[in-house]
């Protein structure tokens, strides 16, 4: 299913865009979607030494040849610098995310996500950037005080991913008051689809479906807000191109509570098969860290963006079922143990 914003628009045609994290799950949808928006797009991935771009080798090969690929590190100023150099609007969706890893390696997130939205920031008030839409999360809100959870919501994070996240929205909110630079804030929900890790809740949960005899999760008990991909992607492009959003914090997502547990249950249905679900407590996270409950309030997307969800749940995981079960010789086999 194309998402909203896969669609040749005026709004894009001919605008400079840079996408950082391009190579990742949702950036690769992004650049995609921008490529058929009729953008010019620069896809910002890291070098590695196997020269590939990440999830972006997963997309369409027509629309990665319009793309231009630009290999670095956020960590380095000088390569952000020239990423940026020309671009009108500059989607930073660059980021090291797994929850799990945080734990383990917390520096490297400051590193990643601190440091490089840093250089984002620096070399975009020094350059001629019309729009900055910096990347959130929800998991800076920590487990749900209030629902539906609005923009003002406390920022309580319960992961060192989440406080480097809550540190880099900051930072860039700072920017856009002290220095005028043009930045709104994108905070999606769950989003889930294709080319996302198998370590995230449903990619694990469908793969493990698909190919055991037994589905090991950590708590189920939890509810999330699942945005299908297609859908986020079309948000964040709408934050880049209303008018009068800078300064803001704009949440994505359906308004939809769901449980772990219930997504298993959807997910068996959909894939037609009776495996029984494990608690694995290597899956589990630190007491304090669990956050319990997200749900978003959306009010303010509808109001400032005109944007809403338009795939609901079961459709977004059938297609997620069908892009993984053509796609599972791309995981590792031990992937669904970590």
């Amino acid at each position: 299913m194309p998402s909203p914003s896969a669609e040749r628009s005026e709004t894009w045609v001919g605008r400079s865009v840079l996408v950082t994290g391009a190579g990742g799950f949702i950036g690769s949808h992004l650049a995609e979607a921008l490529v058929r928006a009729g953008a010019s797009v620069r896809a910002f991935v890291r070098y590695t030494s196997r020269g590939d771009y990440g999830w972006l080798e997963a997309a369409d090969p027509d629309v990665v040849r319009e793309l231009e690929i630009f290999r670095g590190d956020l960590a380095n100023p000088e390569a952000v610098s020239g990423a940026i150099d020309g671009r009108d609007v500059v989607f930073h969706l660059g980021a090291l995310i797994p929850i799990p890893y945080s734990y383990l390696h917390p520096r490297e997130f400051v590193t990643a996500n601190v440091s490089g939205t840093l250089n984002v920031l620096e070399a975009a008030r020094r350059g001629e950037v019309q729009r900055i839409v910096h990347t959130s999360t929800s998991e800076v809100y920590g487990t749900a005080q209030e629902i539906p959870i609005t923009e003002e919501h406390r920022l309580h994070p319960q992961s060192p991913y989440a406080a480097t996240k809550v540190g880099a929205d900051q930072l860039a909110l700072s920017y856009q008051r002290s220095f005028g630079t043009p930045v709104a804030i994108v905070r999606p929900f769950n989003t889930y689809g294709p080319r996302q890790s198998a370590r995230a809740v449903i990619p694990t949960i469908i793969t493990q479906a698909l190919s055991r005899e037994s589905i090991e999760l950590g708590a189920t008990h939890t509810t999330r807000d699942f945005l299908y991909v297609g859908d986020t992607v079309a948000g964040m492009m709408r934050v880049g191109s209303a008018d009068g959003v800078e300064g803001e914090v704009i949440n994505l997502g359906t308004g939809v509570e769901v449980s772990i547990a219930e997504v298993v249950e959807r997910v068996l249905k959909l894939v037609q098969v009776d495996v029984p679900v494990d608690t694995d407590d290597d899956r589990l996270r630190p007491p304090d860290s669990e956050v319990e409950r997200l749900v978003a309030g959306v009010a303010k997307a509808k109001a400032l963006l005109d944007w809403a969800p338009e795939t609901d749940l079961d459709e977004g995981l059938q297609l997620t079922i069908d892009w993984l079960t053509s796609s599972l010789g791309d995981y590792k086999p031990t992937i669904y143990n970590v």
